[in-house]
């Protein structure tokens, strides 16, 4: 298992010429291992990988890759529509000595089953490095059937499921049928806890950004036995939670992320600016859990 707990889909910093800003990057790190996040995701759709070029991306994943150094795992954000594309990402992160690669299901040419179980077999045999497979409909309009999860899950590297498809059934389906050392994390901060009672091993979050203590303690607690310890925290932050996702991801996050003082900048078109009403509401909720804006 590459982690077990709360892994930070970790926003990417930018700096007054909307390049990436290393410096605010590394105090990013430093905060997450401080305050007990379980592992860093470089380079996922929160790091804004789709509007990073190869050169960025690349940066990046090394930058978080160093300044790390073993304390936690990276896991590194590679996969993308274009198979080949996305074997040479995940062959050169891992030379940077990433822990894992979360691969995405192929958007827009979406593929077949056959295409798509392709995809993955390909890249899979491409490193040595672990694989989480990242499944979100929502963005990608292809969802792995739990039959497909359970074929590629015999793949020795292939270890992990990020399962956001919101689907709790199908999440249960996978577990009956993957391997006991395979791991499901949760794709959607509203429903770890749900997820978590399938079998489930964590998330990789957009929550933790702002929240990594809470976050780890809700699995955390989960693992130790105190249910209602982690029902409350699941419910508690509910509201919050909504209000990181009542715009696009990553906009309403690294909206917080800055009223909360962490000055990560701006963000790249086609992203822009959050509605000011949804802004009010995002200040509401933040306020409405102490945090200090």
């Amino acid at each position: 298992m590459i982690f077990k707990g709360s892994a930070v889909a970790l926003i990417t910093p930018f700096n007054e010429d909307n390049k990436v800003d290393f410096e605010k990057l590394g105090e990013l790190v430093e905060y997450h291992i401080e305050n007990n996040t379980d592992a860093i995701v470089a380079c996922g759709t929160t790091g804004e990988a789709s509007t990073l070029d190869d050169a960025e991306h690349l940066a990046v994943i090394k930058y978080i890759v160093d300044k790390v150094n073993k304390r936690i795992p990276v896991i590194a954000g590679t996969g993308g529509n274009d198979t080949q594309h996305s074997i040479y990402m995940s062959q050169e992160a891992e030379k940077f000595g990433v822990d894992g690669l979360l691969v995405i299901t192929p958007y827009y040419n979406k593929g077949n089953k056959s295409g798509i179980k392709k995809h993955f077999e390909a890249i899979a045999a491409s490193v040595k490095t672990p694989i989480i497979m990242y499944n979100v409909p929502g963005r990608t309009c292809v969802n792995m059937s739990p039959a497909l999860v359970a074929e590629l899950a015999k793949i020795d590297n292939i270890v992990a499921i990020k399962e956001a498809s919101g689907d709790l059934a199908q999440v249960a389906e996978i577990a009956r049928l993957v391997p006991d050392d395979f791991a499901i994390y949760s794709g959607n901060d509203d429903s770890i806890l749900p997820l978590l009672s399938l079998g489930g091993s964590g998330v990789i979050s957009v929550l933790a950004n702002i929240c990594p203590q809470e976050t780890h303690d809700l699995v955390n607690k989960f693992f130790e036995g105190d249910l209602k310890g982690s029902r409350d925290l699941q419910l508690g932050m509910k509201p919050l939670i909504d209000a990181l996702f009542i715009e696009v991801n990553p906009v309403p996050v690294k909206t917080a992320a800055n009223l909360l003082g962490f000055n990560v900048g701006g963000l790249r078109l086609p992203l822009a600016e959050m509605d000011s009403k949804n802004v009010e509401v995002l200040k509401k909720e933040l306020s409405s859990w102490g945090l200090d804006i």
